[in-house]
């Protein structure tokens, strides 16, 4: 679903204040095309802010912030876009009237009519076909087929949240952001999410930089995590190092979701 050679996400001392409030202090990280990168941190470490300095929702305060050889800083949010960065957001974005197939296919509508003068007022041809191939693509990826022609209100939250994943892989983007993306799903909803992932990275060598609380979800899919803590990176290392880090069972106070993700790469 895509081609060239892809970029790395690369963010370089980062630091984010909202008047005198640190929200990301200092904070640098890698995540590699071709791989998922998890970023954890229990509720206000600031990850969503990093998110939201990427994509330039907030400001760098301090910091460089490059898409492979692109320089972010400075940039809009539509910019950074169109330059390949995409991102999902921990509440569902999508219009319950429409179909899953009208709900994917304006992700690629989107981002190509950005790229045109005239915008929205004509779409070419070509283009029309590849917003077709785009969203039907991304549709067979995430099981959606028997769903593509049902209204996005009356799908369960799971079905829901395939939906986004499938706009942002039908979407032309050479990395993706996910914000928490198992949010509301339960465990065999969430295996299917992970499992999908897994086969789009595989299939598109596209990197993908992670949010997310469930731990399971983590282990499984990510090959390297970072770890935030009141707006510092307090650990980064393999998915193995992390779940067993005395660093990191502490931040989130032992939480047993830690622990049982370290079990069960003990026993993988």
């Amino acid at each position: 679903m895509t081609t060239g050679q892809l970029p790395d996400l690369t963010v370089e001392n980062l630091t984010v204040r909202f008047g005198g409030l640190t929200a990301v202090n200092n904070v640098s990280l890698t995540a590699g095309s071709g791989s998922i990168t998890g970023m954890l941190g229990p509720n206000g470490a600031g990850k969503t802010t990093t998110f939201n300095a990427c994509t330039g929702v907030v400001p760098a305060w301090a910091g460089t912030l490059h898409l492979g050889d692109c320089r972010l800083n400075g940039r809009s949010t539509a910019s950074r876009a169109a330059h390949g960065l995409g991102r999902t957001f921990q509440r569902m974005e999508l219009f319950d009237s429409m179909t899953v197939r009208e709900n994917v296919a304006l992700g690629p509508e989107a981002a190509m009519s950005a790229r045109r003068p005239w915008g929205q007022l004509f779409c070419p041809a070509k283009e029309a076909r590849e917003i077709r191939s785009r969203t039907s693509t991304a549709i067979d990826l995430c099981g959606l087929g028997a769903l593509a022609n049902r209204t996005s209100g009356d799908l369960s939250t799971g079905q829901r949240r395939l939906v986004e994943l499938a706009r942002a892989i039908a979407s032309p983007f050479r990395f993706l952001l996910l914000d928490e993306p198992s949010s509301g799903l339960d465990v065999q909803e969430t295996e299917q999410f992970g499992a999908i992932l897994r086969t789009f990275v595989a299939e598109t060598g596209i990197g993908v930089l992670l949010v997310e609380h469930d731990m399971a979800l983590v282990a499984d899919v990510c090959t390297y995590i970072h770890v935030l803590d009141f707006g510092c990176k307090i650990f980064e290392g393999t998915t193995a190092e992390t779940m067993s880090s005395d660093i990191v069972r502490a931040a989130y106070l032992g939480s047993e979701g830690v622990s049982a993700a370290a079990e069960g790469l003990a026993h993988a």
